[in-house]
């Protein structure tokens, strides 16, 4: 074929009055094409067969879009708040993070087998022979290349395959309005709309409410049991993972549940050595967060969020396994090596004259965790 020679250039003229037959039968020569093979898929139109692999196809793009519109309801509507294991609703807040998987899968699904069998029932396989040439292409090249899209989309029969048309425009566009769905949810619930109490941004289960009082507890793994830290507790160089407690709450259960599974309510307790305690820089403004050798920092680190949950003791650094991120627990946890670039947030505490327990004298002074955009420190 390379030694063939090529077919004389039509003029412009010629070619505005080409239709698409021609200038597809000149496209292949210009390219060197020779079609070996190009087989109707289904010669005779409107048999059974052909009935019944349009329906199939059909089924799987309207699959695509059922699943896709369910993936929405599920996001939005679906109970995605925490409940007990020994509450009713718990049951269906354990399925809501598979039903989101189910359904996203089945819509990508749809759409993926749908697009397959719509290639292996209906496009002509073709078998061709090209030779390769170099150079950009011409104004020519152009049009015959859309004169031979233009005569797959025919001979493949899309334009008279209402059913398939219409069922992929549907699982497609669903699934596009899913995946549009995941960023845009997260915006319609304002964050600071309720920054002036504890479901805000700016405070945790820390903050304190009226006169009464917040108690440092310790988790047991009993969510009913109560266990309150005295300084007596912790030997020195030790650190151990305590939760808010009211009074009020102490018979119920929701709430003590709650409390030991709200993200932003773990503190690490740490008491340091008395030589090491010599040592501490104080934050300026926070000089009496700590009481004697102890000192109570927040358990989310200030990259991503991901809990604390290492303290070395040798060298007094708190550790962050998600990233590598240190705090020096000896100068108001700030960060000495990894990517954190803020200080852990320190809560201030003291002991209750009345009880000998550990309390919190107030919230932290200042949002706990990664950086938004509205944070000013």
């Amino acid at each position: 074929m390379s030694e063939d020679k090529t077919p004389e250039l039509p003029s412009d003229e010629e070619l505005e009055r080409l239709d698409r037959d021609e200038l597809l039968k000149l496209g292949g020569k210009l390219d060197g094409v020779e079609l070996v093979e190009y087989p109707d898929p289904f010669p005779v139109k409107g048999t059974r067969a052909e009935k019944r692999a349009e329906r199939l196809v059909a089924f799987w793009f309207a699959l695509a879009g059922l699943a896709s519109l369910a993936f929405v309801v599920v996001m939005i509507f679906w109970p995605a708040k925490y409940e007990p294991f020994d509450s009713d609703k718990h049951l269906l807040y354990s399925l809501y993070t598979p039903m989101l998987g189910v359904t996203l899968g089945l819509a990508v699904l749809g759409v993926g087998v749908g697009v397959l069998l719509y290639t292996k029932r209906f496009l002509p396989h073709e078998v061709a022979v090209q030779d390769r040439h170099d150079g950009g292409s011409a104004e020519v090249d152009k049009k015959t290349v859309v004169a031979h899209l233009a005569d797959a989309g025919t001979r493949n029969g899309i334009a008279r395959r209402p059913a398939i048309k219409r069922s992929l425009g549907f699982g497609v566009g669903a699934l596009g309005l899913g995946i549009t769905a995941v960023p845009l949810v997260g915006l319609l619930r304002n964050p600071h709309a309720q920054s002036g109490n504890k479901d805000g941004l700016l405070h945790t289960g820390w903050q304190h409410v009226g006169k009464e009082k917040v108690f440092l507890r310790r988790a047991t793994g009993d969510a009913s049991e109560v266990v309150l830290v005295r300084p007596e507790d912790l030997e020195a160089s030790a650190m151990e993972t305590v939760f808010p407690f009211r009074e009020s709450e102490r018979h119920d259960h929701e709430a003590l549940v709650h409390a030991l599974k709200r993200s932003d309510n773990p503190v690490m307790l740490i008491r340091l050595r008395p030589e090491d305690a010599m040592k501490v820089v104080q934050h300026a403004g926070q000089e009496d967060y700590h009481y004697g050798d102890y000192y109570a920092y927040t358990k989310i680190c200030s990259h991503v969020g991901c809990p604390t949950s290492l303290f070395e003791s040798r060298t007094n650094r708190i550790l962050c396994p998600c990233h590598q991120s240190q705090f020096d627990a000896l100068q108001y946890a700030k960060p000495v090596f990894g990517p954190a670039t803020r200080k852990l947030a320190q809560l201030p505490i003291t002991v209750d004259p009345e009880t000998g327990y550990f309390i919190a004298t107030s919230d932290f002074n200042e949002p706990i965790g990664p950086a938004y955009w509205e944070r000013k420190s």
